[in-house]
This record gives C-alpha cells, structure tokens and sequence, in this order.
C-alpha cells in the first residue's frame, strides 16, 4: 500500500498527556522511550535526558548530532542548575587568517565554522553530578537504535529529502564525500518509513560511553577529528578538544506576572526572551486572539532581538551586562517605543547600572530542560569517516568585524541560538519547557510562556496556538493556519505580513508542567514535527 505520510488533508487534536511516575517529551517517538526505558530501569530524569539526547543523535541527524552543543537547566534538591556546553572558536583560527584566504564573513558549511563540539561533555557531565545511571547504561537504547536501525519517520524523512537535495548541489570538495556515504550511501537517503542505521555511530556512541567522552576530547576519537580536520585546512585540533569542559553557570530571570522565567546567562540568546517578557509585563493584555495583543507582542520582541543580536555573545565581552539589560528602567524605555503601528527597531544602550528539546522529569521531583544541535540542520556537512560524527557549523554566526561584540577570536565562543527554559512559581518548580529552531526559539519561548500565564492555556494548546516570527525590520512570518482577520488587522498598523507554506520555521517545542497539589506530570509535544511523550 502506497500512502502519502506528509498528507494531512484534516485538522487533528492532540490532548494533555498525565503521568504519575516520569515522562519524557521530545521530538521524536523513538527517542522518547529511549528515555522511558531507563526510567523504568531505575534511572532518574537526568539519565533519560541523557538517554533520550544520545538517541536523537541516531533518530533525528537532520537536527543534531554527536559534534553539536548542549545546554541544560536542571531542578535537583530545590534549586535550578545551569549547563553551559556550548564549544569555543579552535585556537588557531582568526579575523586576519580568514580574511587573508579571501574570506569577508563566516562560511556557512566547511571545516572553517567547526567549533569545539560540547554534546558528549554534556552528558559526561549531567551523569556525573546528576544521574543514577553510568553512561554505559544510559546511551544503551541510542546505541541499540544506531546498531539494529529504525523506520525513518515522516518529518524525518522530509528534511533528510531536502537536505540531500541541497547538499549534492553545493557540497562538491572531497571534504563532504563522508557525510554522503554517511547519510546517502549508493546516492541514495533513506525514505519515510524505511530502516536505516549507522555502524560507525553505535561504535563512537559505545567509545564514549565507555571512556566518560574522554575518548571524544582526549582519546582514539579526538586524534579522528584532529587528523581529518588537517587533512582538509580546517582549524580545529586535539588541542583545542582537550582543553575543552563544560561549565555550570547560574540561570538567569525575569520576573512575569508571578512566575519566574529562567534561562541560560549568554552566550545563548534565552537573554532575548526575558527581555521581550520584561518589555511585555508593562501591558494588560487578556485577549490573546486580539490585534493589540499580537501587535504589542511582536513589538516587544522585535525591540528585544535588536538589541540581543547587537550585544549578545561571551558575557564577559558583552558591552552591557545581564543585570542592565534586564532592568526595569531599560525595559520601560524600551516599552516607550511601542506605539499604533509598527515601528523599524534600532539598537539601544540601556543606562549604566536546524535544534533538537526535551524536557524529561520524575517522581522524585527531578526535572531536566534540555537542548542540542548542529546548529543549521545536518551542521557543517563535515562527517568524520566512519564515526557518524557531523559536527556543527556553529561559528558562522561569529562576525569578521573586530569592532562587533562578537567578533571571531581564538577560544571565544559565539553567540548561540539554543536554549532551554524553565519555569518556577514561589520558589517552587513548575517545570521545564523548550521551542528548537534557530533565531525562533526566544520567540517560541516568548509566545509559550504568554500562551500559560497571561492566557491560561494547557501546554499543548500553548504549544498548538498559531506562531509568528519577527524576521527582519517590520517583516512577520506567520504560520499556514494563522487567523486571517488578524494578519490584515496586523497589516493595517503596518507589520509586514507573510504566511509561511509550512510549519517548518515555526520551531517545535515541549513541555512538563508539575501539579503542585497533586504531583501529578502534564505534558504538551509538538505538533509541528513527530512529537511524542513517553510516561508512566
């Protein structure tokens, strides 16, 4: 029987998912019952976060991948954690070697955006101060998954077609032969619901489970890495690898109309997100279907992303700080500017003073909101042979201008697009939630976190509503089913609007809430992709 996986003539409903003993909610179905499974095998949320990251590795490569970056929010012992595992520019690269080669901007693809990959030392990491489990144990279903195959599932599917497609017109150096014999053996890439695997990545996964990831930085798979890298005059080196570890920050927040919203300090952009919300809590907005509450919306984020693209990258080059940025005297400056119609934001100073989300918790009341990618879709194009690693092309967001804040220099890291969230309500958790998908993801956070508080909707409704995205001067890309009647009323104060063909810009997003009185989990997956949440 020949069926259209991709077809979906009829509008669908998703309802809340409940669960007493754990859940695990993320991108793809496999993946979370990655998760379950150690769970049920005596594992906290921690261990299935890191299952269920190991597994998306395998299942969903069109997103992420063993050479991406990690961030992590994690609530033990009443007090929220922070992971930073977001790697730094190689040591030997620069503005002036780049621009001697002819270079004006960063690549896109190649061996030059390849920064440090900080994925493995994530879950190294998480597993050391959090889990129950051994790494041994814990990437177990991924390697299983890499090993025996799995059914390619319908968005899956979709992105591996349109990557191929691309990547077999642009990608013609000896470089990028490894990620075709990776990803499109005998020229041809697995279609929906046909079984692939990967050998060589069930075998790097084992290496690094059994090393701790040392072998990943420090061993057989950072000489790989090293040795390929120089082969084809990228930067990257067993140097920079081994000199690399994550690092445990403080979260950030924002108070919102009671909760505290809470991300990762910079160099990510969840910085962005609570100053939209900083922005937005000035106004008294009911009416979520209502053209005042898109309009101020919108210009309250828009207000937001100029300033984070204009300061945003490692915060101790920042020109302003976190606290000045998030104060009550910028934001209310920043309100001022709102007006009727829409308006072409400029950066201000404020006064002196691709991705792939899960969200996993348990009954002990650990809870785990976590994110990794390659950045843009499969990454650099840059697969080491036989290994399954695609590493990221994260340092093509650094800018070859030395006078910008985020100004290429050897060690630095970029500004970095992933985060997870977190919620908390009087010092209590609420729970962790995430949207993926590049320069979207505070704008999803954003829309999210307005969805719960300001309108009360359950996290799939919050998830399921209609999304915009601010993408440049007064240009909104609205989703296929977005009211009509409000993208006229939008256009009419002078927002640019175009409706998107599909829901692929519009990120995909999770969420676990916790029932204080009951304790019971309340989960919300994605609709926008092969969304599952697995529970018991």
């Amino acid at each position: 029987m020949k069926l259209d996986y991709l077809y979906h003539p009829y509008p669908s409903q998703r309802n809340t998912v409940f669960a007493k003993k754990g859940m695990v909610a993320t991108s793809q179905p496999l993946a979370a019952q990655a998760g379950l499974e150690i769970l049920q095998k005596g594992g906290n949320a921690i261990d299935a976060a890191i299952a269920t990251a190991a597994a998306l590795t395998v299942v969903e490569p069109t997103s992420n991948g063993i050479g991406g970056d990690a961030f992590a929010l994690v609530w033990v012992k009443d007090k929220l954690h922070g992971l930073n595992a977001s790697g730094p520019a190689p040591n030997a690269i620069s503005i002036d070697d780049l621009k001697a080669k002819g270079f004006e901007k960063m690549p896109t693809h190649g061996v030059i955006p390849v920064t440090v990959p900080g994925v493995p030392s994530a879950w190294a990491a998480l597993a050391e101060k959090f889990g129950k489990l051994p790494l041994k144990e814990t990437l177990a279903p991924a390697i299983r998954l890499a090993e025996e195959g799995y059914p390619i599932s319908p968005t899956l599917g979709k992105y591996w077609n349109l990557a191929y497609n691309r990547f077999k017109e642009i990608f013609q150096g000896e470089e990028y032969k490894p990620w075709f014999d990776t990803f499109a053996p005998n020229g041809k890439v697995p279609q929906i619901g046909e079984i692939w695997l990967s050998k060589g990545h069930a075998a790097t996964l084992r290496s690094i489970a059994e090393t701790n990831a040392e072998s990943f930085y420090r061993g057989e798979l950072a000489d790989k890495i090293s040795q390929f890298m120089e082969e084809h005059d990228g930067y990257l080196r067993k140097e920079d690898l081994a000199r690399f570890y994550p690092e445990w920050v403080d979260p950030i927040s924002v108070s919102y109309k009671g909760y505290d919203v809470w991300e990762i300090p910079p160099n990510g952009q969840g910085l962005v997100a609570l100053m939209a919300l900083n922005i937005a809590k000035g106004f008294d907005l009911t009416e979520k279907d209502s053209v005042d509450t898109y309009h101020k919306h919108i210009e309250a984020m828009k207000l937001a992303f100029t300033d984070g693209k204009a300061f945003i990258t490692e915060e101790k080059e920042m020109p302003h700080t976190v606290s000045e940025l998030l104060s009550e005297e910028y934001a209310a400056l920043r309100r001022e500017l709102i007006g009727e119609h829409a308006i072409t934001p400029e950066p201000l100073s404020p006064p002196k003073g691709g991705t792939v989300y899960l969200a996993a918790a348990d009954e002990e009341g650990n809870m785990i909101s976590y994110i990794q990618s390659n950045y843009m879709g499969f990454g650099s194009g840059i697969v080491i042979p036989g290994t399954g690693i695609g590493l990221q092309n994260r340092g093509h967001d650094f800018s070859l201008d030395p006078t910008h804040p985020n100004a290429l220099k050897p060690g630095k890291r970029t500004y970095h697009t992933i985060i997870p969230g977190f919620l908390t309500k009087d010092n209590k958790p609420v729970g962790p939630f995430g949207v993926m998908g590049g320069y979207m993801q505070p704008q999803g956070h954003f829309q999210v976190i307005t969805n719960t508080i300001d309108f009360h909707l359950n996290p799939q409704a919050a998830l399921d509503a209609p999304r915009w995205q601010w993408m440049e001067g007064k240009k909104i890309l609205v989703e296929p089913h977005f009211p009509n009647y409000l993208a006229q009323a939008l256009a009419r104060r002078g927002h640019e609007i175009q409706t998107a063909t599909d829901y692929g810009h519009f990120g995909r997003g999770q969420i676990i809430w916790r029932d204080e009185e009951t304790g019971a989990l309340i989960g919300g997956t994605e609709s926008r992709t092969d969304g599952a949440i697995a529970s018991w």
